[in-house]
Order: C-alpha cells, then sequence, then structure tokens
C-alpha cells in the first residue's frame, strides 16, 4: 500500500472527515453520497451544484457554503458521480427559481448530470447547466469530445457563487457561467503520474529529462513530451501558449496556478512569481496570481495554469465574502505591484427525491421479463471481465470490466428480490453503475423494459426491434455519439438496423442477425479513431484496439440470441478474439 485511505468506502469516510472538520458548515448525506451546505445566503434564488471524480480535493467540495456551491456529489477516484447521486442532491436543495448544474467536460460528468437534469425537469424543477471545457491540451478539431474540464472550474465556482447569492435568476447564472468559461483557459505539465491505487505504481511512465505536456487531471497523458527546459523557460511557453488561446478583450486577467497533488508550495509560490513576469511581458496586468493545490489529480507531480480574462463587473464578484473550506483570496494586485496577491488570512427531501419515475413509467410487463437474459448477459461479462479491463487500460481509466461485471451482479440481486431480469437490468445500471457506459446501458436497457423477455418461448421481433431503436436514439441523445466515432453506438446501431431489418422482413432468427452485426461493429471499432469519451483524448494511440463499450453491446445481442435461437446462435463469432485484441 503506498496510501493512506481506508480500504471500505474512502470517498464516503473522507467525506465525513471534511464535515468534521466544517462544523456547521457541511451535512453529509450518506445514501446515495452527497454534501450540502447547512447554510446559503437568504437572498439567493438558484442552487449551485458541482460534482465530480474523487482524487481531485479539494475541488469540489472546498467551494461549499455560502458564496460556493450548495451541493457537491463526489464519484469514486476518477469516475463521475452517478445520476441518482446528482438528482437526489438537486432535490435537496433546489431553490424557488431551480437548480444551476456545474459540470467538467468528461463523458461520464456530462452524461450522468445530464440524466439527472432530464429527471428533474420532468419533475418541473428549473435546471440549466454551464459545461466548463478549458483545457488547451484537447483544442483539436478532431475530437466531438471537445475540451476537458478542469483547473477553471475553481474560478467559475467563485464568481457564480458569489452572483448567485445576490440573487441571480437561473438564466442570468447560465449565460455568465458561459461567458466564464469562453474567457478560460488552461495548460497542465507533469513531472511524475499519479500513483494507481491499484497498483501502487505510477500510472505512466515518463523517459528522463523529460516532461508530459498537457496532461489531463485524471492522470490521463498529454500531447507529447518536452525536454526538462529551465522552469522559467517552462512557464513562459506555458503563459505564451494560453494567452493566445485566450479570446480578445482586456488585458486584465485571474491566474491560478494549481498544484496537481505532489507539488510543494514552495514551487508553486516560485512558479507564481515566474508566471508573473510573464503576464507583464506580455502586456497583461494580472489581476491576482494565485498558486495553491485546487484541482489535485492524487498525488502527480506536475502543476497547471488557468487563465481567466475578466471582465469589470467580475473582480467584485472574486473579492466578495464567502464561507467555504477553500480560502480563496479576496484581494487583487495593482497595476504596479510585483509581488504576488496575499491571501487573506442528506435530508428526507432528498430521500423521497431519490427515487427514479422513469424506471416506473417505463417498465415493461410484469410477465415474463428475461430472467434468462440476465442470467446469460451475466456470465458473458464474468467470463471476459479481464479482457474489458484491459482493453479499458489501453484507452480509458481501466473501469469498464468491473463496472459492467457489478452492474450484472447488482441486477441479480435485484431479480432475486423479485424484479424482473430486464427490468432489474434497467434499475441497477441507472441508479447503481457510474462511470460513463453505465448509465448508457441503463437507458438501452430501460426502452428495452417495453418488450415482453419470456423464458420459454420467443419474444416480438418487431417490438424488440423498436425497443433497441429507441434505445440508441436515448443513448445518442444523452451522448452525442454518431457511428464511426468509436463507441457503443458502433455496435449498436449496426445491431438495432439488423434486428429491424429481420423483423420487417420475417427473417428467422433475428436475434443472431442482430448479434452477427454488433461483433462486426464492436470488432470495426479497433479500426477508428475515438471522438468521443475519454478514448478521444488519446487519439490514434487508440487505433487497433476495439471500444470496450462496443463489445459490451455485442455481448448483450449474443446472449438474447443464446437464450432465443441456441442453434443460430452457435455460428456467432467468438467476442473473446475481439476482446483479446
Amino acid at each position: 500500500m503506498t496510501h493512506f485511505l481506508p480500504s471500505a468506502d474512502p470517498v464516503a469516510t473522507a467525506a465525513r472527515g471534511l464535515a468534521l472538520a466544517h462544523p456547521g458548515l457541511i451535512e453529509v448525506h450518506e445514501d446515495p453520497l452527497f454534501l450540502r451546505a447547512r447554510t446559503s445566503a437568504p437572498g439567493r434564488t438558484v442552487a449551485l451544484v458541482s460534482g465530480g471524480g474523487s482524487g481531485h480535493e479539494p475541488l469540489h467540495t472546498g467551494l461549499l457554503g455560502p458564496g460556493g456551491l450548495d451541493a457537491v456529489c463526489p464519484g469514486a477516484v476518477f469516475a463521475s458521480p452517478h445520476n441518482r447521486q446528482i438528482h437526489a442532491a438537486c432535490t435537496a436543495v433546489a431553490k424557488d427559481d431551480g437548480v444551476l448544474l456545474i459540470v467538467k467536460n468528461y463523458t461520464g460528468d456530462v452524461i450522468n448530470f445530464g440524466i439527472a437534469a432530464e429527471r428533474l425537469r420532468h419533475e418541473g424543477v428549473p435546471v440549466a447547466t454551464v459545461l466548463v471545457d478549458d483545457d488547451l491540451a484537447t483544442d483539436g478539431e478532431d475530437s466531438a469530445t471537445g475540451r476537458r474540464g478542469t483547473a477553471a472550474t475553481v474560478v467559475l465556482e467563485k464568481l457564480l457563487g458569489a452572483r448567485a447569492d445576490q440573487g441571480a435568476e437561473l438564466g442570468e447564472l447560465a449565460d455568465l457561467g458561459a461567458r466564464i468559461v469562453a474567457n478560460s483557459r488552461s495548460l497542465a505539465v507533469a513531472a511524475r503520474a499519479q500513483t494507481s491505487p491499484s497498483t501502487g505504481e505510477p500510472a505512466f511512465d515518463l523517459d528522463a529529462g523529460t516532461w508530459e505536456y498537457g496532461v489531463g487531471i485524471h492522470g490521463e497523458r498529454g500531447t507529447g513530451t518536452v525536454e526538462r527546459l529551465p522552469v522559467g523557460e517552462l512557464v513562459r511557453r506555458m503563459a505564451d501558449d494560453l494567452l493566445a488561446a485566450l479570446p480578445a478583450g482586456g488585458e486584465r486577467v485571474l491566474a491560478l496556478v494549481n498544484g496537481l497533488g505532489a507539488t510543494t508550495g514552495l514551487e508553486l509560490h516560485a512558479i507564481g512569481s515566474l508566471l508573473y513576469d510573464a503576464l507583464r511581458a506580455h502586456g497583461a496586468e494580472p489581476l491576482a496570481v494565485v498558486p495553491g493545490t485546487f484541482t489535485a489529480a492524487l498525488d502527480m507531480a506536475g502543476f497547471s495554469l488557468t487563465l481567466t480574462r475578466m471582465e469589470p463587473e467580475w473582480v467584485g464578484l472574486w473579492t466578495a465574502p464567502s464561507d467555504t473550506p477553500l480560502v480563496l483570496p479576496a484581494r487583487t494586485l495593482n497595476a504596479d505591484s510585483a509581488a504576488a496577491a496575499v491571501v487573506r488570512g442528506a435530508s428526507d427531501a432528498a430521500q423521497q427525491g431519490s427515487a427514479d419515475p422513469s424506471a416506473d413509467s417505463s417498465a415493461g410487463p410484469a410477465a415474463p421479463s428475461g430472467r434468462a437474459v440476465l442470467e446469460r448477459f451475466s456470465a458473458a461479462v464474468a467470463e471476459l471481465r479481464d479482457d474489458l479491463t484491459s482493453l479499458d487500460q489501453l484507452v480509458g481509466d481501466g473501469d469498464f470490466g468491473d463496472n459492467l461485471l457489478g452492474g450484472v451482479r447488482r441486477a441479480q440481486a435485484l431479480n432475486g428480490a423479485g424484479g424482473g431480469g430486464v427490468e432489474a437490468l434497467a434499475r441497477a445500471f441507472l441508479d447503481d453503475v457510474g462511470g460513463t457506459s453505465g448509465p448508457l446501458f441503463g437507458l438501452l436497457f430501460q426502452q428495452l423494459t417495453a418488450v415482453s423477455w419470456p423464458d420459454e418461448g420467443v419474444p416480438d421481433a418487431r417490438s424488440a426491434a423498436e425497443a433497441a431503436a429507441a434505445g440508441l436514439a436515448a443513448v445518442q441523445r444523452v451522448g452525442g455519439a454518431e457511428v464511426g466515432d468509436s463507441t457503443l453506438v458502433d455496435a449498436l446501431a449496426p445491431a438495432a438496423d439488423a434486428l429491424g431489418a429481420a423483423a420487417r422482413n420475417g427473417t428467422d432468427a433475428p436475434f443472431s442477425a442482430a448479434a452477427q452485426a454488433a461483433a462486426r461493429g464492436a470488432a470495426g471499432t479497433a479500426d477508428l479513431s475515438p471522438r468521443r469519451g475519454r478514448a478521444s483524448y488519446v487519439g490514434d494511440r487508440a487505433v487497433g484496439v476495439p471500444d470496450p463499450g462496443a463489445v459490451g453491446v455485442a455481448l448483450l445481442f449474443a446472449a438474447l440470441a443464446q437464450v432465443y435461437e441456441p442453434e443460430a446462435a452457435a455460428d456467432l463469432p467468438d467476442l473473446r478474439e475481439i476482446a483479446a485484441r
């Protein structure tokens, strides 16, 4: 062991520790897990809710309280919170004018916050979203995912918290947030990767004499390496890149010097001094240069720089008082100053709102509901779990195999308690599986509950085709992926098309036709450069690796074929060969 986290419930234990350190300020709700501020400004009419994977502290919990956020939803380490957490937190803290969601642009966060927003709107709660996409390293035109959300989130949450305390309405806060994001860019560099909690080893290796340039806060590798220049030259290069990327406007900038977890205060203050000089050399006027660890990547040895081009009315928001665990500076620099700025100095409603109305409204008939499908799918996922994990380690964060197996295990437990097989899959994956693909599978399963899946006999192929097409549409609405983006859509779309064609034509073995199409689609993702999801950040490094989510979809359709068409299913491709590539 190379860390000091407890093996059981580390995130929940840390949340309780934060609340104990700030008595009267923070309340922890345990199931589902979220933290909320115990008080807020009397004039606030909109609740601010954010969250994301753990390991980035003090983001977001450090901004919890008056002048900041109303609630925070922490996921597991480097994994998004699930939509049930977000929905429950929003229900607990929603104010008269609704809820503003602050979301970093990572696929899992976008999807889970998006699903929570859909649920809130369905319940009549006004909701808007600000998407943070400040990472300059992921500004490439080839990725449909867009830039990652990183340390500019700290600036955004402070400014929006101050404006919300002044009584701003939902639409005004959303517009203000969009302007702040548009005026912010960040860039990060690392000398050593973070330590993997699983292996105790660095998540990636660096050649001697190099830095990783453009790393992400989840430990993603950067756009490339640079030689270890003197730190002053490195800071000037980063400042040049950031200033060139900011939109034209005034010259006043707020500069955040953020440690990635293992960078000392001595280093960060030195970098802040060098950054001040680099900004002044460009003719920029630093409103403040703020060093500290605000958005960590566990214990990565590195730092990021964030520049926000400030509009005049934002200065008062930055200096407005707040009562949050993270104390941000309330002083600003004078134009002639050469010194860094001086730093001054779960509820009943949530429980009632934690139920998933969409699961009840879309539940299929009480007749036979696919228990055999659940068992066949579970066995297939268990067999390929390690292969799926290996694929995800090559293109993502390596949690897909465990997430998928954990979801089917949860569904089996619900099924054993009397829940139908496919309905149990929908409930488990929508409510209890985090990450990126888990909730998307939940949307697909939710649509499939409209079909009667008998344990004896054969389901209606036309109904199944309509449900598969509806599942594809739901996945694409939330995730935004298209065929060719190297995601689960590349297996789901051809499977839905093949199933629909077979149903219309009265073809024998329609589920086997769909499974064949899904397998071909999954195998074909190995030839694609990812344009969506976390794999898009590694670009062409992912070419040659099948998308694990697409393989998971192929496993599902293979399970349907094996249950309902065992003779035809005997000729299906061996998905183990695809997953082992």
